[in-house]
């Protein structure tokens, strides 16, 4: 399973000096982490949309996105996947495997806040 995305993973890299207009991906790094953190949120929007609605191909294809967004961000952020598959292993010999980091285990001060990704402010309808 991990193949691939370490594969998507040394595509991405490889885009970081390509043409930005032949490469979406190299557009896409160089618009910043505000562009690919709102492209990451829309895309798993996305995913719980045709979840809800029952549409299992929709939620494939768009969760090819997700995860294709998510390695972008990874990229930027100089985050590698094994140090995510390290974080999953670890979180499975404490928690075991469906579980995620219990919120009382989390230290104060450790946990962020949620801040918007874009401050454009919307015009009220009269």
């Amino acid at each position: 399973m991990t193949d691939s995305v370490g594969r998507l993973y040394e595509a991405v890299i490889a885009a970081q000096t390509g043409d930005p207009a032949k490469s979406r991906t190299t557009r896409l790094l160089r618009a910043g982490r505000g562009k690919m953190a709102k492209k990451l949120a829309e895309e798993a929007v996305e995913v719980v949309i045709d979840a809800m609605a029952g549409q299992s191909e929709a939620v494939v294809r768009e969760s090819a996105d997700l995860i294709y967004n998510l390695v972008v961000l990874w990229v930027a952020a100089g985050v590698q996947p094994a140090d995510v598959w390290a974080e999953m292993d670890r979180r499975e010999r404490l928690f075991g495997i469906a579980e995620k980091i219990p919120k009382d285990l989390v230290q104060n001060g450790s946990r962020r806040k949620v801040v918007a990704l874009e401050s454009r402010r919307t015009r009220k309808r009269r």
